[in-house]
């Protein structure tokens, strides 16, 4: 159905993909490219914030960017760190509150502790919900809660009859979050490249050549007014298919 001209999606996800590109055109080291996305995705979650998105989640490092050089995955890492010591307490007067999306064990402690960190610090906040995507897949996603769901039926907890697809939902690194009503994916690519394969069964999908470090408040605006244009049916007929 389609959507007041007011209204906006309640969860926006974004592939924020093309910072190596950003800075390979450029002539410039791919580093340089990721420390500018740092700086999209500031703007991105003030935009969020201020145009009345309650959810945004952004896709920061999968599981397959482990295969990347080490040089480039450490300074990752390094950035992810830095940027949250850094801007925490601006999360926090933003009105957002932060949620890991994705397998903490197999990160360092030092990451870990300032994720704790960073949730901790903006628990109480209600604008705006960040999940950040980050050593996520959402293959692994999927195994992990398949696994628990079985564990639960040894246990006994739960019969295999009983299992329903909420059951699964409540196991997935996203829950409670509401599954995303509108995905943009920046770059071009035109893939969702193991990204919230379960959740994205009815999301609308916008995507741009705009490199992410090029994607300013007025490129989201655009790909929202994409998305209030169309008319989301969910396996339903269109209200035009009903009235012929």
């Amino acid at each position: 159905m389609k959507r007041e001209a007011s209204s906006v999606p309640a969860h926006v996800a974004i592939i924020m993909d093309g910072n190596g590109r950003w800075a390979k055109r450029r002539a410039l080291p791919r580093y340089l490219g990721h420390r500018e996305g740092v700086k999209g995705l500031k703007r991105a979650v003030r935009y969020a914030a201020n145009r009345g998105i309650g959810t945004l989640t952004v896709y920061a490092f999968s599981t397959e960017n482990w295969n990347r050089p080490k040089e480039e995955v450490d300074f990752l890492l390094d950035l992810m760190y830095k940027a949250f010591v850094q801007e925490i307490e601006e999360l926090k007067r933003e009105g957002a509150r932060v949620r890991m999306v994705g397998d903490r064990e197999s990160l360092s402690e030092d990451i870990r502790a300032i994720w704790i960190k960073a949730e901790e610090v903006t628990a109480d906040n209600r604008r705006l919900t960040l999940n950040v995507a980050f050593n996520y897949g959402g293959r692994a996603e999927l195994t992990r809660a398949v696994r628990e769901l079985a564990a639960q039926a040894l246990r006994g907890e739960i019969s295999p009859e009983e299992i329903t697809q909420d059951h699964l939902a409540r196991h997935l690194f996203t829950w409670p979050s509401p599954d995303p009503d509108l995905i943009i994916r920046t770059g071009g690519e035109k893939r969702l490249s193991n990204f919230l394969l379960w959740q994205a069964a009815y999301s609308e999908l916008y995507v741009t050549d705009v490199l992410w470090p090029d994607f300013d408040e007025e490129e989201f605006e655009k790909a929202i007014q994409d998305y209030l244009k169309r008319e989301r049916r969910f396996g339903q007929v269109s209200a035009k298919e009903q009235k012929e």
